[in-house]
């Protein structure tokens, strides 16, 4: 063998694959040697934020991750919850950010194709994709064209992988021009002896690469999402997707996994082949040693150094005894799908990459993970991000304006109005598991066949809660989540977290970051959910301006029966009940960006304990036969939540103004936003039931009105039809989608 001494310095510099001069000076050192151009890469893409968690590491050692219920928590490909009956649901969010903001489709394409390789590498069969999305302002030509397309790509790739998208959280705010957030959750169910771990084992077991064959696509992708400017990079970094070959990857996956011979698995996402070995390697604490000239490739002339950090989709690398490589290989033949053995696993803890008779890497898999630097970044609060927060919100309660004309304003806005032309391009009933989805409750509810019961499934967040307080609303972005798997009768299991920032190397995304992950940690202690998997994207910066700092999380929950599940749909005659603890604020709500363009105030103040009592009473009310509708109070306020129900439903309702908020300004009561509240839809017997059973929790619950008529009435005698409302509701995002979809890039 020779060494392949190929110096960084004659062809590629070490700032070219994200490392820092420090950075470089340390690999020197560990290595007692100038890298290779393979090594040198190979230590970009694993040292990137993207792969090596470098700023993000310390906040995130402080989740809560364990609970009785916990099967897998982080470290693995997706997290997993016993969900009764032998059952696990399996479940990740990522993100795709930074390809997305290049090429929208195949960004958003890949990312729903990258998260769902995540679940079924555990062994779960994907059930249900959501997508938590945010772009700038939609009066902007480039937003529509990445609207647009962000959402057909998501489309595109799941309804040809036959799974539904069923749910998610989308937003606008010029905060996130030129650079969107385009995160996918999925979810799987594998029984709990099913589960399959990506720890490589055996020494002399063989590493077999299988799927779609390796091509420059998606070169540098860790890297680049490790960058400050995505719009700055090349197309070459992003990678293009072919949804029915991985559909034809994950039923072979499926069905491998139902045999004995598959020792570990793992699919290939940032970093490619790197990324796959490296991380197997270092879980199962073995080496491994690979020939690249082995691997299967579509392109001509490809280096060893392209092989290894390539991102092409629909790869998946799996660790088998040597006896059953042809029993992998023949079992893929009938899904049309190549496999080939790479190389074996070894006991000298080394990575080592050969191209024939040349050595391309020898590194010690620990320098790639444990060696990998960790960076302590303090940060306080600006002062101007605190007079941004301190600022006091003023209204004129004589104001001309009516309840009903703010009201009928707001549902036309982009942030508050309908999904319904993001969500019709989304196949959200195939598998025939989707009890309610889109638009239906406040939480996805999927059946789990063979049983009466089902997961409860969740994604939001208040990116401009963030903005002004990202403790606060990070511990608010956990209580929506949870508390929406609460509202439709679930028990929320644990979340998966997406952290979108800015750059975590100067305020104010390394303040975000700290104290959005603080927020996260005492929101799940307080609530008792723990985090089993997650995500970050850092560096979402476009022109030096950091994006909204957006925490999207995912939450999971467990319904005993899901005939019982409550949506949004109520009936003539029902009495309409507020239930809240708190009172509503003008601060970063809906309300105020729409009427002053501003995001200032402090977000809705929440108490965790109480907001524990509300989603213990929600699972214990949703159970009764006599309650048809909750809906919790969120984005637009009371006025819009009501609204909401009420196009659904086809149903007015005469409104009552709540006793206990009566001395508040009508903006700040109607459309002013709150943590904790809900309102509820229920029969006469049953409202006279939930009104003493929340007081006995130290829960407030209101009666504010009567079900019935074709029009919503409000108290300062304005109103507004059903089919007006219904109207405004569903233009929202009509004309931006249609415009879209006729730009070219």
């Amino acid at each position: 063998m020779t060494w392949r001494n190929v110096l960084q310095t004659a062809e590629k510099s070490w700032s070219e694959v994200g490392l820092s001069d420090a950075e470089y000076e340390s690999i020197l050192s560990l290595l007692g040697r100038d890298p290779t151009l393979v090594e040198l890469g190979m230590f970009g893409a694993m040292w990137s934020e993207h792969c090596g968690y470098k700023h993000s590491r310390p906040h995130l050692r402080q989740l809560p991750t364990e609970a009785t219920w916990v099967l897998q928590g982080p470290g693995e490909n997706a997290g997993a919850v016993d969900i009764g009956h032998g059952l696990a649901a399996v479940f990740k969010v990522e993100s795709h950010n930074h390809p997305s903001a290049v090429e929208p489709y195949e960004g958003a394409a890949t990312g729903v194709g990258g998260i769902v390789r995540d679940i079924f590498t555990m062994g779960a069969r994907p059930i249900a994709i959501l997508d938590g999305l945010r772009f700038g302002s939609l009066d902007k030509v480039r937003n529509q064209y990445l609207f647009s397309h962000v959402v057909a790509g998501i489309g595109g790739y799941g309804n040809c992988l036959g799974i539904p998208t069923v749910g998610g959280d989308t937003a606008f705010d010029p905060q996130f021009d030129g650079n969107p957030i385009v995160n996918a959750m999925c979810v799987g169910i594998v029984p709990h002896e099913g589960i399959v771990r990506a720890k490589a084992s055996g020494v002399g077991n063989r590493i077999v690469l299988i799927g779609a064959r390796t091509g420059r696509d998606g070169m540098h992708g860790a890297t680049f999402a490790s960058v400050d400017d995505p719009e700055a990079s090349h197309r070459g970094v992003i990678q293009v997707g072919n949804p029915f070959l991985e559909k034809q990857l994950m039923e072979a996956c499926l069905a491998l996994l139902q045999t004995d011979a598959v020792v570990a698995m793992q699919d290939l996402g940032a970093a490619g082949l790197t990324s796959s070995i490296i991380e197997c390697a270092s879980r199962g604490g073995v080496g491994v040693d690979i020939d690249v000239t082995d691997v299967p490739r579509r392109e001509e002339g490809m280096t060893a150094y392209e092989i290894m950090l390539s991102e092409s989709q629909e790869r998946m690398v799996l660790v088998c005894a040597p006896e059953r490589v042809q029993e992998v290989v023949e079992l893929l033949a009938r899904w049309s799908l190549a496999a080939q053995d790479i190389g074996e696993i070894t006991d000298d803890g080394m990575i080592t990459i050969r191209e024939r008779d040349e050595i391309a890497c020898a590194v010690p898999v620990e320098l790639f993970i444990d060696a990998c630097p960790t960076y302590h970044v303090t940060a306080t609060e600006s002062e101007s991000q605190r007079s941004r927060r301190e600022t006091v919100v003023e209204v004129d309660p004589g104001s001309p304006a009516s309840i009903a004309d703010d009201l009928l304003m707001l549902l036309a806005e982009p942030d508050v109005g309908s999904r319904r032309p993001i969500w019709e391009q989304y196949d959200h009933t195939i598998l025939t598991n989707t009890v309610m989805g889109p638009g239906a409750a406040d939480a996805a509810v999927m059946r789990v066949k063979g049983t009466e019961g089902g997961i409860a499934i969740s994604m939001d967040c208040n990116s401009r809660y963030c903005d002004l307080d990202p403790y606060n609303g990070a511990r608010l972005a956990v209580a929506e989540a949870t508390r929406n798997v609460a509202c439709v009768g679930a028990r929320p299991l644990g979340i998966t977290n997406c952290l979108n920032m800015g750059n975590p190397e100067r305020e104010p995304g390394s303040w975000h970051l700290q104290e959005c992950v603080r927020g996260i940690s005492d929101a799940c202690l307080a609530l008792g959910v723990p985090v089993v998997s997650g995500n970050v994207s850092l560096y979402n910066e476009s022109g030096g301006l950091p994006i909204q700092p957006t925490p999207m999380i995912g939450c999971v929950g467990s319904i005993a029966e899901v005939s019982r599940a409550r949506g949004l749909r109520w009936y003539d005659g029902d009495h309409l009940l507020l239930v809240r603890t708190g009172e509503p604020t003008l601060g970063g709500s809906a309300w105020l960006a729409a009427t002053r363009a501003t995001t200032t105030g402090s977000p809705p103040a929440i108490d965790l304990a109480i907001e524990a009592q509300l989603q213990d009473l929600l699972q214990r009310i949703a159970r009764e036969d006599g309650v048809h509708a909750i809906h919790d109070v969120s984005l637009g306020g009371i006025a819009v939540t009501i609204a909401e129900c009420s196009q659904l439903s086809g149903t007015g309702v005469a409104i009552n103004t709540p006793a206990s908020l009566a001395p508040l300004p009508w903006q700040q009561l109607w459309f002013g936003e709150v943590a904790s509240a809900v309102i509820i839809a229920a029969s006469a017997a049953s409202a006279e039931e939930i009104i003493p059973a929340s007081a006995e929790v130290g829960i407030t619950c209101e009666p504010i009105g009567t079900i019935g008529g074709d029009a919503i009435r409000f108290p300062d005698d304005s109103g507004l039809s059903v089919a007006q409302i219904r109207a405004a509701f569903e233009s929202a995002l009509i004309a931006p989608i249609e415009a879209g979809d006729l730009i070219a890039n």
